[in-house]
């Protein structure tokens, strides 16, 4: 029955989208980068074929084909994008038997109806980072607010292709309106459960003096709430805190029994700003519950190419700098039993680094973060996150290619753990383009404590997809 129902879901979704446009309106549309071509209205629509796998609630990976509808539309500033997914696959002994992937369409005990349909919404955006006032709802890869302290780099996407998730971001400087003193930003990581959302507004008291230096001083304060830090435990089967848990081991930590609040003071004040050189002094405190955590550092840009930065912090006891940061979906739970003090993690001295390069007009971009204490304990140990990301068009004889990947790794205690996949999240997508047509071949692989048979989670996926 259920079965039915996904295929007559898709089929009226898709129909409504798709006939809902005049025809001869559209035009074509970068699907991948969600920008459409110049003019007032624009439309496009990009047909996605591939294979993607997926982890069943028993632990097995089951493959699907996929057929999807990518539909964009864009009037000036403002643009939507739609994910149209269909994953099939023919089984039974002579292959002739129909099955749809349930996840996809028809929402659970698990799963409400926003759960479902609200990630179906690709992107809704107005205008682009760089504009006095902008937004963007849907997915999004990294969301910081002030110099880092307390959210940094937080991602809501992963846990994708098996579940894409709808947040928001929006950013709004007072230049827009004509209030540069003044700007606020404000990000919900998933907007229907309201669980992880947290904003900062900040001044620029000098902003329109003639006083050197001084006149980019920026002072601002954050707040950061999660409202459910063991939502995304509940979504995993072997889990114990997952309605789908057959183990008889009881949870490791206590649930949570209150909200999860960080707030905080800042101060960011350039130095120096030049391509060649540019240097911003950094500043933090932050409050969770009683306890709190300072913070002072640098960042910049050295030569023109050359990404550092690096920090000095002080904790109490049972503090978590960068509390809300890249990983936070993945280790929630971690997090929360050193919040609640079910962990005992010592203060004192801490520190970050920041080194990368970015070269070619930062079409190729390499950046790594190490953070850890001075005196490592458990749940305080160093972690180190690396990116590298290769645009279009820097490989002559490969023109269409582009790469982004990441290495996350956790709880390093020596120099042997650097290549060691245990706590660790790996991701990479390879993009080829040809015109109209591009092929992406994606790769993730996390390690989930709470499947002790098999830790590894490999998603991995190949699609094709056709602009028009």
């Amino acid at each position: 029955m259920s079965r039915y129902r996904t295929i007559g879901l898709f089929a009226l979704t898709v129909a409504v989208t798709t006939f809902s446009v005049p025809a001869q309106e559209s035009s074509a549309v970068d699907s991948d980068t969600d920008s459409a071509s110049d003019g007032p209205f624009q439309f496009g629509i990009g047909i996605t074929l591939g294979v993607t796998s997926f982890e069943n609630d028993d632990g097995e990976i089951e493959t699907f084909q996929l057929l999807g509808l990518r539909p964009e539309f864009s009037y000036g500033k403002v643009g939507l994008g739609l994910d149209l997914p269909l994953h099939y696959r023919f089984t039974g002994g002579d292959g002739d038997e129909f099955d749809v992937r349930d996840e996809d369409w028809v929402p659970d005990g698990d799963r409400s109806f926003l759960d479902v349909y609200l990630p179906k919404f690709r992107f809704i955006r107005y205008g682009s980072e760089e504009d006095d006032l902008s937004a963007r709802f849907g997915g999004f890869s990294t969301a910081t607010l002030g110099s880092g302290f307390i959210m940094n780099s937080y991602s809501n996407e992963l846990f994708l292709p098996n579940r894409r998730i709808f947040g928001g971001v929006v950013s709004v400087d007072g230049d827009a309106f004509g209030a540069p003193y003044v700007g606020f930003k404000a990000i919900a990581g998933n907007m229907a459960v309201w669980d992880v959302f947290g904003a900062r507004a900040y001044v620029r008291p000098l902003v329109t003096t003639d006083v050197p230096v001084l006149s980019g001083l920026q002072i601002g304060s954050s707040i950061v709430v999660d409202r459910a830090p063991f939502f995304h435990l509940t979504q995993d089967p072997f889990s114990p805190y997952s309605d789908d848990y057959e183990g008889t081991n009881p949870p490791p930590l206590d649930a949570p029994s209150e909200d999860v609040v960080v707030w905080g003071l800042d101060l960011r004040q350039p130095i120096l700003d030049s391509e060649q050189i540019s240097l911003d002094l950094l500043g933090d405190m932050a409050f969770q519950e009683q306890r709190r955590g300072g913070m002072g550092g640098f960042t910049g840009r050295l030569a023109g190419f050359l990404l550092y930065g690096g920090q000095l912090r002080i904790t109490d006891d049972n503090f978590v700098p960068q509390y809300f940061n890249y990983s936070y979906d993945l280790r929630r739970n971690e997090r929360y039993a050193i919040y609640d003090k079910q962990l005992a993690v010592p203060g004192g001295v801490g520190w970050l680094g920041r080194l990368g390069v970015a070269v070619f007009d930062d079409d190729l971009v390499f950046d790594t973060n190490v953070s850890g204490s001075f005196n490592p304990q458990p749940g305080s140990y160093p972690e180190l996150r690396s990116t590298l990301t290769l645009e279009e068009g820097l490989i002559p004889a490969f023109s269409g290619f582009s790469f982004q990947g990441s290495y996350t790794k956790f709880d390093l205690r020596r120099w042997d753990d650097l290549t060691d996949a245990e706590n660790a999240v790996i991701g990479a997508r390879f993009n080829i383009r040809s015109g109209a047509v591009s092929i992406s071949l994606l790769y993730d692989l996390t390690y989930d404590p709470y499947n002790p048979d098999d830790p590894w989670v490999v998603t991995s996926g190949l699609e094709s997809t056709i602009s028009f």
